[in-house]
């Protein structure tokens, strides 16, 4: 995510969108050392600028926000952004063939922006509906046969790989925020969904230890192939029923 403001593309934007997209996604299916950190100078020179923004500026003002904002309308405002995510997720269901997750997640987003208060209550979740993992559009290139790529650190928005760093510009079209004519105002919310995700790792900051930057890359690798996989992990030890 990120808070740069997006104006609502041409028919003529988007079709050379897609044909930059295509041909990185392609490229990177092309390449064999996914697991390996190719461009590790560049990465490690973009966390620490992230890293120290993050100290001097995002953090602090997390840890403010969570011990000055009453418990109840904080997880109020984090459940509207969390609920706006559902119609990234419907998309990309219904373009990797989930068709059942697609109906899970649109019936969440139905109850929640309606009985829900425009999500700001997580009624479908009290209703047996729970939020599934989240679904975006790195994910559906996955599923569709495009490789990983190499791991990149990008600026201000943080830890992706070559197939992922372009979709996440993809799935901001699914955003409703991207389309409002109120600049400042789509800015701001894109800050307030930014600073919510913060606060939600501020709870990780003291499991961190040792190489800050092979501990973030190695859990958002590990993460983002949990999520492309859907939950299912390989294992090598073979096949246990022969023995």
């Amino acid at each position: 995510m990120t808070i740069f403001s997006f104006s609502s593309p041409s028919k003529l934007a988007i079709k050379l969108l897609a044909a930059s997209i295509f041909s990185l996604a392609f490229f990177a299916s092309s390449l064999q050392a996914e697991e390996q950190d190719t461009f590790e100078g560049f990465n490690r020179s973009m966390f620490y600028f992230n890293d120290t923004l993050d100290h001097y500026a995002l953090r602090p003002v997390a840890v403010v926000y969570t011990n000055v904002m009453p418990n109840p309308l904080e997880r109020g405002i984090a459940n509207i952004f969390s609920n706006l995510d559902e119609i990234s997720n419907v998309v990309n269901d219904l373009l990797q063939g989930k068709f059942k997750q697609a109906g899970h997640d649109g019936g969440r987003f139905l109850i929640n922006s309606t009985i829900g208060v425009g999500g700001l209550f997580d009624v479908a979740e009290r209703a047996g509906i729970s939020k599934s993992d989240g679904e975006d559009f790195g994910q559906t290139l996955a599923v569709w046969g495009v490789g990983e790529g190499p791991y990149l650190m990008l600026p201000l928005i943080g830890p992706s790989t070559l197939r992922d760093a372009p979709s996440k510009y993809i799935d901001s079209f699914t955003n409703p925020l991207s389309y409002s004519d109120d600049v400042r105002l789509r800015n701001s919310a894109r800050g307030l969904d930014l600073l919510t995700t913060r606060v939600e790792l501020l709870s990780v900051d003291q499991i961190a230890t040792g190489d800050r930057y092979l501990f973030v890359r190695d859990v958002y690798l590990q993460r983002n192939r949990y999520l492309v996989n859907d939950g299912v992990i390989e294992d090598d030890f073979g096949d246990f029923d022969e023995y």
